[in-house]
């Protein structure tokens, strides 16, 4: 399955290219309208790169704290450093354990998803800041043929962005 997004200024350019496709025979069940009064982008499954990555930082962080603690206090116990004098030989082991659960939640950002997170990540994003800056997104899903036929019907329109995607699901 092939996705085609275009991203149209206003509501009327978005209905004129929605007609255009349905008069040139296109299934409805197809083609979709995104924007305000339309569908909106968690309506049609635009996922949140943000929520997802959020979703994933927290899930790796489950385990990778306690084992970076483990790690922690048995790289100290191993090692036999004498690190923080001031906290005793019990308290050095659980200082190597609190600064491996440390690293553990660093790595469970870092593998998470967590980099998404902070600097961004994927194309949903740029699409659900074009609907909330008011602008439409028509999708076109199908064949690779069916695509290119709605591209060239689109680019009439003369799209802000026109984007096709393949759906690695299928």
């Amino acid at each position: 399955m092939i996705y085609l997004v275009a991203v149209l200024g206003d509501r009327i350019q978005a209905e004129a290219a929605y007609s255009a496709l349905e008069k040139e025979g296109f299934a409805m069940d197809k083609v979709t309208i995104l924007g305000r009064g339309y569908k909106s982008a968690d309506e049609f499954g635009l996922i949140d790169p943000n929520e997802e990555a959020l979703k994933q930082t927290k899930f790796m962080a489950i385990w990778l704290v306690p084992f970076g603690f483990v790690a922690g206090a048995a790289f100290s116990l191993i090692t036999g450093l004498n690190t923080f004098a001031w906290a005793g030989e019990v308290g050095n082991h659980l200082v190597g354990g609190l600064l491996g659960a440390i690293g553990g939640g660093m790595g469970s950002i870092l593998a998470g998803g967590g980099t998404g997170l902070i600097f961004g990540g994927g194309d949903a994003l740029p699409y659900r800041n074009r609907l909330n800056a008011g602008k439409y997104l028509i999708v076109v899903k199908g064949s690779e043929t069916l695509t290119r036929r709605a591209t060239n019907i689109l680019r009439q329109f003369e799209p802000e962005n026109i984007q096709g995607y393949a759906d690695q699901n299928v």
